[in-house]
């Protein structure tokens, strides 16, 4: 699942996952609150299967209404069936270290990466 509020780089990041065959699906939302949304949808949903939750949620930091920061603490309240499936990568430009300390106090998040997304970046997860 890519959330960023940038549709270019959601664009960009597509064809990138696309092309390196790192996903089956890719859910694209250009806000958290969008992508919040549609978790506690799928979560809602007695019957549905893994295929349905993302394994890898790249989030972008800085986005208007709700910032990735916003959507992790939202997303730390999502049921156990969601939480325990999804890892989270966080996907920006932001080179403000206060920015890494805090993903990397969050116990989802897996990597904290610069734009653009990479084939490299891909591998390493």
């Amino acid at each position: 699942m890519l959330i960023d509020d940038n549709e270019i780089d959601n664009f960009i990041n597509e064809k990138m996952i696309e092309g390196c065959a790192f996903a089956d699906t890719v859910y694209v939302h250009t806000g958290g609150r969008s992508g919040l949304e549609f978790l506690q949808n799928v979560a809602r949903i007695e019957s549905a299967g893994p295929e349905l939750i993302p394994g890898v949620i790249f989030l972008d930091i800085n986005m208007p209404m709700m910032d990735g920061f916003q959507f992790l603490d939202e997303f730390d309240k999502l049921p156990e069936k969601i939480k325990s499936s999804t890892k989270i990568v966080i996907l920006t430009t932001s080179i403000n270290p206060v920015d890494l300390e805090s993903a990397e106090k969050n116990k989802q998040v897996v990597a904290f990466m610069n734009k653009p997304l990479t084939r490299e970046h891909l591998d390493s997860l």
